[in-house]
This record gives structure tokens, sequence and C-alpha cells, in this order.
């Protein structure tokens, strides 16, 4: 004989109602660590089914960077005599070029991340972030061997005796602002791309300027000489100086192709105070990004 049957609306009744969540809503990227177990998940199959059914597998994380390197310093560094202008011109490119994939591959990542997951945004609920966040780190897994071979080239020049804590923070503050800059533009376009998919053309253009636009392949006192010589105002370099790429790229210069090169090249003004304020532009830049994201991403399973 079976026992008494228990309402469940008195379990309820003594929960408090701030307990419960109203569906569809969201904390932003505060869920990304409440939901960090997911967030591993989508990780791992990022990096798992990256280069599945590929026979190269991960030696093509070597050989993109390896190929770019090597038309620019064919082009650039050998037809356009930059080698002789940059002393030690080739780890001087390939120290901005791993910079720039790292950016590239995160922010172009992170715009598709919301379409490239459809079905899941459509039937599940789960917080949105967590597809430009994933994206985000997965870019920056495939950032770690070019970063590697990057150090191999660097160590064989000379640079353990060179090395300085100021350089090794260098780094890592470079990496920080780029992927915090990264993910700010990439939740705004990320969000966007969703209504209007003209979104993912424009993220193109800009990633093909963002190569141009920073100094990857020439120094950055081309720039200075150039608004010289135009009489266009000396604040316009302050300005190319606080992009977050250029900032970044700087830094990877400082903590890699100085300690192995004999440079008389200028450092960039106030590189310190630049890093602060490269940092401040990408964590608003990361908050503007959210605040967009947010407001669009109540009909993301309906665009879809």
């Amino acid at each position: 004989m079976s026992g008494p049957v228990t309402d469940t609306r008195d379990l309820f009744a003594v929960v408090p109602r701030s307990e419960f969540d109203t569906p569809g809503t969201s904390r932003g990227l505060i869920d990304v660590v409440r939901w960090r177990y997911l967030l591993y998940l989508l990780v791992r199959t990022g990096v798992t089914t990256r280069y599945r059914n590929s026979v190269l597998g991960w030696t093509w994380s070597y050989v993109r960077p390896g190929a770019q390197f090597l038309v620019f310093w064919v082009v650039l560094g050998l037809f356009l005599n930059l080698n002789r202008d940059i002393p030690n011109y080739p780890v001087y490119l390939f120290s901005g070029i791993v910079v720039i994939n790292l950016f590239s591959e995160a922010f172009k990542n992170a715009t598709t991340s919301i379409v490239n997951n459809a079905p899941l945004v459509r039937k599940v609920f789960l917080p949105r972030q967590l597809f430009a966040v994933s994206s985000v780190v997965v870019a920056f897994i495939h950032f770690l061997p070019q970063l590697a071979l990057l150090l191999i080239v660097c160590l064989f020049m000379g640079w353990i005796p060179s090395v300085s804590i100021l350089g090794v923070l260098a780094a890592l503050a470079a990496m920080i602002i780029v992927s915090l800059f990264a993910l700010g533009i990439g939740l705004f376009f990320g969000a966007l791309n969703v209504r209007f998919r003209d979104a993912e053309n424009i993220v193109e253009l800009l990633l093909l300027l963002a190569t141009w636009a920073s100094p990857v392949l020439y120094a950055w006192t081309m720039v200075q000489e150039a608004m010289d010589k135009l009489g266009w105002p000396d604040w316009l370099v302050d300005i190319y100086l606080l992009n977050p790429i250029t900032q970044g790229v700087e830094l990877f210069h400082y903590a890699f192709w100085r300690p192995v090169t004999s440079t008389t090249l200028a450092l960039p003004p106030d590189l310190a105070w630049n890093t602060l304020w490269t940092f401040l532009i990408a964590v608003v830049t990361l908050l503007l990004g959210q605040l967009v994201f947010r407001r669009l991403e109540g009909r993301f399973a309906q665009d879809l």
C-alpha cells in the first residue's frame, strides 16, 4: 500500500522566490564562470575538432604562420629592403605576426560563434557568451605553438642572457590586452552577425586592415616620419600607438626582438603608460561589447 502523496507545491513554498531564475535571462560574463564546466567542454570540442580528418593535424599551426612569414619576408624584407632598415627583421616580423594571428583568429571566431552554434542556441538555454569566450580560448591555445616557435628561435639567438622580468611581463600584458580586445569586439560583432550577416564581411575588412595598421611589417617610426613629412599633428601618432593591437605588437617586440637585436630604433614613447591605457581601452571595449550582446541576445533564437 502506497504512502500519502506529498504536494510538491508545499516543498517549493518554503523556497524564496529570489532563488529562482527567470527563464531566458543571464548574468552576462559572470555566467561563464558559473558554467565553467560547459566552457571546458566547448573548448575541448573546439580544440579536438579543429584539425579532424587532417593529414598534418596540429602541424598546420606551424605551417600557416610560417607561410605568412615567408611571403612577407621575401616581399617586404628582400624586395622592399626593410631587411636593411630594420635589424634582425625576421624576428621582428614573426613576433608581430603571431600577435596578429592571435587577434585575427579570436576576433573572427567570436564573431561567428553564435551563428555556428545555431542548433544549440535555438533548442537549449545556456549563457550565449560561452560560445564567444570559448572561441577566444581556443584561439589562444592555437596561438601557443606559434609562441613556442618564436621562443625557440629567440633561444638559439641568445635570448636567455638578455631577457628581463619586464620583458616577460610585457609579453603577458600583450596577450591579455589582445585577448580582451578581441573578445570585446567579438561579442559586439557576434551579436550583430545574428541579425545582419554583413557583419562577417565587415570583420574580414577589419582583419585585413589590422595587419597594416599595426607595426608588424614596418617600424612605428615610419609612421611618425610620414606624419612629419605630411605636416599632420603629432596626436595622430599618439592615437596610432593607443591601438591595443599596436601596443600588443610593440610589447612583443620589446619582449622578444629587442633582447636578441642590437638596435638604435627608439622605443615607442610612454610604452609603460600606453600599456595601462590600452588595457583600460580593452576592458571598456569588453564592457561595451557585453552590453550590446546582452541587449540583442533575447532575439537570437528567433533570428536564427
